[in-house]
């Protein structure tokens, strides 16, 4: 079901929904137009607006943001049927202070070097719009809603559905 909420109500829930989501599929734009999908190991922090992602410089998906900066995130979470698709521009960013910030030991599996290897860099994913789908429900509440849909001819609604449109962020 579809409710009301405000835009700042709607990043926090959306900050929740994310929160403990290891992984999303980032799809951004090959040079030929056609989309480009791969698995990236998303930052678990206050969800701000922002989404940050380690990367080695010298990888495809880096000549793809910087020749088209528009992308798009798909976080899913079918144990606790939450799922998010966030769109918006990513940018390369080589700050060692922000990378110091949000390093976790376990980068080290792709930065042996850690903060000190050289080609490490972060994509900056500045969100612009984003949609959600939240079922709290448990299954046996989402069951009886499905069959009291189908025996009414009422359309089924599962969860919470929403949207927010950011708008183009500014950022120097």
């Amino acid at each position: 079901m579809t409710t009301t909420k405000s835009p700042q109500d709607v990043v926090e829930h959306l900050g929740k929904l994310i929160h403990g989501i290891k992984v999303a599929m980032m799809t951004t734009v090959d040079a030929d137009g056609s989309l480009r999908s791969r698995p990236m190991w998303t930052y678990d922090k206050d969800f701000d607006g922002e989404l940050w992602f380690f990367t080695n410089d010298h990888t495809h998906k880096v000549d793809e943001v910087q020749k088209d900066h528009h992308v798009s995130l798909a976080y899913s979470d079918p144990t606790r049927d939450r799922y998010v698709s966030v769109s918006g521009r990513c940018a390369l960013i080589h700050d060692k202070a922000k990378a110091k910030e949000l390093w976790n030991p376990a980068l080290k599996a792709w930065f042996p070097q850690g903060l000190d290897d050289p080609n490490l860099a972060l994509l900056r994913v500045s969100v612009e719009k984003a949609e959600y789908w939240d079922t709290p429900n448990s299954k046996m509440v989402q069951l009886v809603g499905f069959v009291k849909a189908v025996l009414t001819g009422d359309k089924y609604h599962p969860g919470d559905n929403q949207k927010l449109d950011r708008g183009a962020p500014r950022h120097n």
